[in-house]
């Protein structure tokens, strides 16, 4: 009962409000006719356009009664933001640290719902998105997504060189729905600064979740000590040392 004037525009308002962690799919579907009741003149045969014969409604007649558009609405939930993992390093060193993450209300497949895959793990560094299977031991296997985002290009910059993340265990609790996934994380700055980065994981079954990691390299060690003697009041000692640059 919408009326909408030639070239007007009308908003079609979709709310999305999931229940569960799984994947929701929608049609939105959107039916046009005439305000006064008349028909298009245009005839719809068995010979024209499939797209055309599947978006419009016939009269008995075979005049166009009205215009369809079909939206397909695909809903994927998305867990509320976790707190920030802080990993910490001197600037020219090295450190690993474990970080373990709780995907909580994880939709457990049927034990036929999915092939079994075994208690495998894919991890492949080089692409932007790697691939982890979680079973419970029986033919049921769950199938996640993960990567490492970054909030610009001049971060990807900074840190993509300089962090490293493998997926080290996981396992599934049935009862209260929680995967955990602990990764390995590398961090090995060259200089002190300050960066952020999100692992985003998503199941194949339905949900996403998102982890945010803050990247600290502090001042690093002093690398020595300049001792100047000086030679008498009002004269100039100079000492020469050099300096190497690892870029």
């Amino acid at each position: 009962g919408i009326r909408l004037a030639p070239k007007e525009k009308v908003e079609v308002p979709v709310l999305f409000m999931p229940a569960e962690m799984k994947i929701y799919k929608a049609v939105v579907v959107i039916h046009v006719v005439r305000e006064n009741g008349e028909n298009w003149p245009y005839k719809v045969t068995t010979g024209s356009n499939t797209d055309l014969i599947r978006n419009v409604t016939v009269a008995e007649n075979g005049e166009t009664q009205g215009i369809v558009w079909i939206y397909p609405i695909n809903g994927t939930p998305e867990a509320p933001q976790q707190k920030s993992v802080m990993i910490r390093c001197q600037a020219r060193q090295r450190v690993e640290q474990r970080v373990e993450l709780l995907l909580i209300g994880v939709i457990m497949p049927s034990a036929t719902a999915l092939p079994d895959a075994g208690n495998s793990a894919e991890v492949d560094t080089d692409e932007p998105s790697n691939t982890t299977e979680v079973t419970d031991g029986s033919s049921a296997t769950l199938e996640f997504l993960y990567e490492l985002q970054y909030q610009s290009d001049e971060i990807r910059s900074q840190l993509e060189s300089l962090v490293g993340m493998q997926l080290v265990e996981k396992e599934w609790d049935t009862e209260s729905r929680i995967v955990t996934l602990i990764f390995n994380v590398v961090f090995a700055p060259s200089k002190p600064m300050r960066n952020e980065a999100t692992i985003v994981i998503q199941c194949t079954a339905g949900g996403l979740w998102k982890f945010p990691l803050v990247f600290i390299a502090t001042e690093p060690e002093v690398d020595d000590v300049i001792n100047i003697e000086a030679v008498g009041l009002n004269k100039e000692s100079i000492v020469g040392f050099k300096l190497t640059s690892q870029t």
